[in-house]
C-alpha cells in the first residue's frame, strides 16, 4: 500500500499542473501599418501563446511596398499556420466619410475630400481584394470580419459589407492601445499600466504593426501588458472563438 501511495505520489508530480480557468477572455487584435515590427510582434505572440486577429489593408511599408505585396507572404503564412484570425481593413485604407441619397457611400483618403463614391459592388470589392492578396499568400482567406479604418463607418457601408459576407468588429474603449498617441504626452508604460489596469472580460483590444507617427514605439511593452494581463487571470482569443463582442 505505501508503495502504491508512493508511485501515484510521484505520477501526480510528474503530470503538468491543470491550467488556472479563466477570469475573463480578451481579445488582441492588430491592424496593418508599416510592418517594421511585424516579426518581433508575431514572436511576442509565439511567446506567450496568444492567438489573436489581425485585420488587413495594403499599407506602405518601412521597405517601400505595400503589406499585402507578394513579398510579405513569409509573414503572413507563418500568421496563418500559428491559427490567427484574419479580416479586411480595406485596400486602400481610405475613410468612410457618409452615405448619399443615392445609395453610395462616400470613400476619401484621410484628411481630404478626395476620393470616390461606393455603391454595394464597388465597397465590397474594396474589402474583398485584400481578401484575395491574402489567398495568394497563404491559400486561404480571411474570416469573415473587416474593421473600417480609423472605426470610421456608415450606416450603408455597415449594410454592403454584411452583404457580401463581412461583419464590422470595433475595439473597446478601454482596449485602445494609444500606439498612434504622441509619446510625449503619452508615454508607452503609462499607456500599459492603463490597459492592464482597466481591461476587462469581452474587450477587444487595438493594436498595429507599426506606426508612422510616434516617435517611441509603443509594440515593445506588448509583452508585459500580456504577461499583466494573463497575472489578472484574463485568456486571449481570436474573434472568431467567442461572439460576445457582436452584441
Amino acid at each position: 500500500m505505501i508503495a502504491r501511495g508512493l508511485a501515484a505520489a510521484i505520477l501526480a508530480a510528474a503530470l503538468p499542473a491543470a491550467a488556472a480557468p479563466c477570469a475573463g477572455t480578451v481579445f488582441l487584435t492588430f491592424d496593418t501599418g508599416h510592418m517594421e515590427p511585424a516579426a518581433a510582434i508575431a514572436d511576442i505572440l509565439d511567446r506567450h501563446q496568444v492567438k489573436a486577429t489581425f485585420f488587413l489593408a495594403n499599407e506602405k511599408t518601412k521597405r517601400g511596398d505595400g503589406s499585402l505585396d507578394p513579398s510579405w507572404a513569409p509573414f503572413w503564412k507563418r500568421l496563418a499556420e500559428s491559427g490567427h484570425a484574419f479580416g479586411s481593413h480595406t485596400w486602400r485604407h481610405w475613410y468612410f466619410a457618409g452615405d448619399t441619397r443615392a445609395g453610395k457611400v462616400r470613400y476619401a483618403e484621410r484628411g481630404t475630400t478626395r476620393g470616390e463614391l461606393l455603391d454595394g459592388e464597388s465597397l465590397c470589392a474594396e474589402l474583398k481584394k485584400p481578401e484575395e492578396a491574402f489567398r495568394a499568400m497563404t491559400g486561404r482567406g480571411f474570416d469573415g470580419l473587416w474593421r473600417a479604418p480609423g472605426g470610421r463607418f456608415t450606416p450603408m457601408s455597415l449594410q454592403y459589407a454584411k452583404g457580401c459576407g463581412f461583419t464590422h468588429a470595433g475595439w473597446s474603449p478601454a482596449g485602445f492601445s494609444g500606439d498612434e498617441l504622441p509619446a510625449d504626452r503619452y508615454p508607452g508604460d503609462k499607456l500599459v499600466d492603463r490597459q492592464i489596469r482597466d481591461i476587462r472580460d469581452g474587450d477587444i483590444l487595438l493594436w498595429h504593426l507599426g506606426i508612422w507617427s510616434r516617435t517611441e514605439p509603443l509594440w515593445p511593452q506588448l509583452d508585459r501588458l500580456i504577461g499583466g494581463l494573463k497575472a489578472r487571470g484574463l485568456c486571449f482569443a481570436r474573434l472568431t472563438d467567442d461572439r460576445r463582442w457582436m452584441r
